[in-house]
């Protein structure tokens, strides 16, 4: 299937790396870029979760997607990874920064240990791919880096160890784009708000959040992953030229508005459905 919105031949001879490329919100980006004809290597921590998506989307798009075993805390793995890319492909255009991860919890239930993982994964990961990618290809042919934060504007109860995080990778982005401006390079942000994607399972089954987050957004629906991956494939594009240490949010209004103005629900709100990869158990 054809992308939606953009032309087949967009990135057509363009290579692009997505860490967490293999499911949900990664997964549909791999799709959209694979689309626009960009050559796309997924990389991922787990063998299991990787190989069965890269095999997937493969057969699914007819045009091959590369996968790669790759834990973003690693440096000296991060970095054998992108000049890996780039001996075997050629160069290194795009990379979207969306491999992390978090769990639901009060803040004085965080322990040490986990405070430090998702700080290590969100933060820190994010970095060793970003430097990594400028070093082996960026900083002297350009390219774009995106990365996909969360809602960071307002309060995350549950979430103070990733909004912590995230919140330094749009302050870095920021700052990247000044410094490497005169490289030819572009970076930004995407923070989405509630998507159906798998990564919503995360949420605690027994708090209902599912249910009660399309209440939470003036537009009474979650994102598709499709909507998130539209906006990657718009900033790596020549449509985004000119964009760079932009925090692109997309979240139906969410952050926008508080309870004190009310919105009504409709009356037939209906289900809603949280896509699944045939290759995801």
């Amino acid at each position: 299937m054809n992308s939606q919105i953009f032309r087949d031949d967009l990135l057509a001879g363009k290579v692009a790396l997505v860490t967490g490329g293999g499911t949900g919100i990664g997964a549909a980006i791999t799709r959209e870029l694979t689309r626009l004809g960009a050559t796309v290597v997924i990389a991922s921590r787990k063998p299991e979760n990787i190989e069965p998506a890269a095999a997937g989307l493969t057969e699914e798009l007819g045009r091959p997607v590369h996968g790669r075993i790759l834990d973003i805390r690693d440096r000296d793995s991060v970095r054998t990874l992108m000049s890996g890319i780039v001996a075997e492909f050629g160069a290194l255009d795009i990379v979207v920064n969306n491999g992390g991860g978090q769990f639901f919890s009060p803040a004085e239930a965080i322990s040490d240990k986990g405070w430090d993982a998702v700080v290590a994964t969100n933060l820190t990961g994010t970095w060793n791919v970003t430097r990594a990618a400028a070093d082996a290809w960026m900083l002297k042919n350009g390219g774009t880096i995106l990365n996909i934060t969360m809602l960071t504007g307002r309060a995350f109860p549950g979430m103070a160890h990733s909004v912590a995080a995230r919140s330094g990778v749009e302050a870095m982005t920021r700052t990247l784009a000044v410094e490497w401006a005169n490289k030819g390079i572009r970076i930004n942000s995407i923070a989405p708000g509630f998507v159906a994607s798998s990564g919503i399972k995360r949420y605690p089954a027994g708090l209902d959040l599912i249910s009660q987050m399309r209440s939470f957004v003036p537009m009474k629906r979650l994102a598709t992953c499709d909507e998130i991956a539209w906006a990657v494939a718009f900033l790596a594009s020549p449509a985004g030229a000119y964009i760079t240490g932009e925090t692109m949010t997309i979240d139906g209004g969410k952050t926008l508005w508080g309870d004190w103005w009310p919105i009504p629900d409709p009356e037939d709100v209906g289900t809603i459905e949280i896509p699944t990869e045939p290759w995801e158990k």
